[in-house]
């Protein structure tokens, strides 16, 4: 039994690993990598996920993508669990108005997957985040909006075991995020100060589901002298008032 909970593990880690490098695809030595699994153990799972469309392969360049299967079960899925739709106007909205990249995201484990991103008019824009991207919780706005609201106990389990300063830099210790943290909790709002790309920052507010969870987050995105202060408190203000009014709407949803 524990063999097969571990395949599961696994292939679920396979599968989060290829959406990460959708559209493009990715090498069998890369999705191994990225799963944290030897190079043979990925191609047989890799293989045999292909047998049954859970995984694609292009035999021209070799590169692996999620498999046609994967996209029906999506859908089957997304009337239970999908809330891009609902936050599709809001995500719009904040481009237009704020003229930056706004986006929604949402948690799965110990992740945040970014869902939707909409560019505003303003002409340099950031491309630290796309749709399919995952980033630990705490790391970019949106995670650390999320991270910021969780039960203090889940927090502390997760501060404690997680280790993001080998991947992130020591910006990322569990001293320093606990500082950020606490002020994101002061402003209800959480500000990333270029700390994945310098120069690149972002503002983010969580999105909580009918039990109080933060189970999503709206972001925006740009460059420092878009997104310092005093803009910042503004910005922040409005993304605030739209994650308040979007945690309603998907509510009102059923959206679990």
């Amino acid at each position: 039994m524990d063999g097969a909970i571990d395949v599961v593990g696994r292939v679920g880690g396979l599968l989060r690993a290829l959406s990460a490098h959708e559209p493009a695809g990715a090498s069998t030595t890369v999705i191994a990598r990225d799963a944290g699994l030897a190079r043979p153990t990925a191609h047989r799972l890799l293989s045999s996920m292909r047998s049954e469309g859970l995984t694609d392969r292009d035999d021209a360049s070799g590169n692996w993508h999620l498999g046609p299967e994967i996209y029906l079960l999506g859908l089957v899925a997304s009337g239970r669990h999908d809330a891009t739709e609902t936050a599709r106007s809001t995500v719009r909205r904040l481009a237009h108005e704020t003229g930056e990249s706004a986006f929604f995201s949402a948690r799965r484990g110990d992740e945040t997957v970014c869902l939707l991103r909409e560019d505003g008019s303003f002409p340099i824009r950031s491309h630290v985040l796309h749709e399919g991207i995952r980033f630990p919780l705490g790391v970019a706005s949106a995670g650390l909006a999320i991270l910021s609201f969780l039960d203090r106990r889940e927090q502390s389990r997760y501060l404690r075991d997680a280790d993001l300063t080998t991947a992130y830099g020591d910006a990322h210790h569990r001293d320093r995020l606990t500082d950020r943290i606490e002020r994101t909790r002061r402003n209800g709002y959480a500000v990333n100060p270029g700390l994945i790309v310098p120069g690149s920052w972002g503002i983010g507010a969580a999105v909580f589901d009918r039990q109080g969870s933060p189970r999503w987050a709206l972001s925006l995105t740009g460059i420092e002298a878009r997104l310092a202060p005093p803009r910042q408190q503004q910005l922040g203000k409005l993304l605030l008032s739209e994650a308040h009014a979007l945690s309603q709407r998907i509510n009102e949803h059923g959206r679990e």
